[in-house]
């Protein structure tokens, strides 16, 4: 049992690398191998529209045809029993990165026909974790529900299972009187660091512990 974590953030120490890692300690703990792969360390593109994910009878048919040093993480990733993706929301959506990751990793596996909405060959959970400034009080205001709701429905659709997790009104810096940030309580940004972090973090390893649970669930079902 394989689960993959990626981390759509430039920060490997911060709240949503924090995140990953609990969620893969929670997949460990039920015995699966695991591991975090660092977006920011690797230098790939997005989806460039070359369509030969879609070439009938194409050598690279429902899988991506580019070459760089996302290629070998989209290889590992077809042995993955669950994935969990995480990113900040940057200005109301996901980084750049994990944007730009999507579109190589879901974009081959979906087909343009009603008879067959994915070419990914197992059923297997996907997981987003989501971590941002703002509170679920805004999630309407920046369209962050539709974001949310969008990424589900299409995880979703391609490979069988989806779930998220939010952590909101997050800690940002490790001193706020070094920035130009008026707008936030440090004390209360602590505190909801210190009471309420905790608590995304013990989600996040429930998470990664169930989608063990569940493939196993349906293995013993086979």
């Amino acid at each position: 049992m394989k689960v993959i974590a990626i981390n759509g953030s430039p920060r490997k120490k911060w709240n949503t690398a924090t995140l990953l890692e609990k969620a893969l300690e929670g997949a460990a703990s039920e015995g699966a191998e695991t591991e975090i792969i660092h977006l920011y360390d690797l230098d790939f593109k997005g989806c460039t529209s070359c369509f030969a994910c879609k070439l009938k009878g194409g050598k690279s048919y429902g899988k991506c045809a580019m070459k760089d040093e996302l290629t070998p993480v989209l290889e590992r990733l077809d042995d993955a029993d669950a994935v969990i993706l995480g990113s900040p929301i940057y200005l109301g959506n996901l980084t750049g990165e994990m944007r730009s990751f999507m579109e190589r990793y879901v974009f081959p596996y979906l087909v343009y026909s009603n008879d067959l909405p994915s070419l990914y060959p197992k059923n297997i959970p996907i997981g987003f974790i989501y971590t941002m400034n703002v509170t679920e009080e805004l999630f309407e205001v920046f369209g962050i529900d539709k974001l949310i709701e969008l990424n589900k429905r299409v995880a979703t659709r391609i490979f069988g299972y989806s779930e998220s997790l939010c952590s909101t009104d997050t800690y940002q810096f490790d001193d706020y009187s070094k920035y130009v940030a008026d707008r936030f309580n440090p004390e209360e940004k602590a505190k909801r660091r210190k009471e309420v972090f905790p608590k995304d973090c013990e989600k996040a390893f429930e998470m990664g512990a169930r989608f063990v649970k569940r493939q196993k669930a349906l293995e013993v079902r086979k």
